[in-house]
């Protein structure tokens, strides 16, 4: 085998992991990118539960297991 043929099948296994990399990179950019939709949403809905925990207590008249006054 040549040097150019060895030059040559080098050449072409530098592409073939670039062109794997490349794949690897977008992949992971689809996962960040899902990812970061996935917090947002749980953000909203953990700001939406505080809210409605804060308004079940403002508008709670007195401890919910307090006995009646008869007991």
């Amino acid at each position: 085998m040549s040097q150019e043929d060895r030059f040559s099948d080098r050449l072409v296994d530098i592409e073939i992991k670039l062109s794997h990399q490349e794949d690897l990179v977008e992949t992971l950019n689809q996962t960040i990118y899902r990812q970061g939709r996935r917090i947002d949403q749980l953000e909203a809905m953990v700001a939406a539960l505080a809210d409605h925990i804060r308004t079940l207590q403002s508008t709670r008249q007195g401890p919910v297991n307090e006995k009646p006054p008869h007991y």
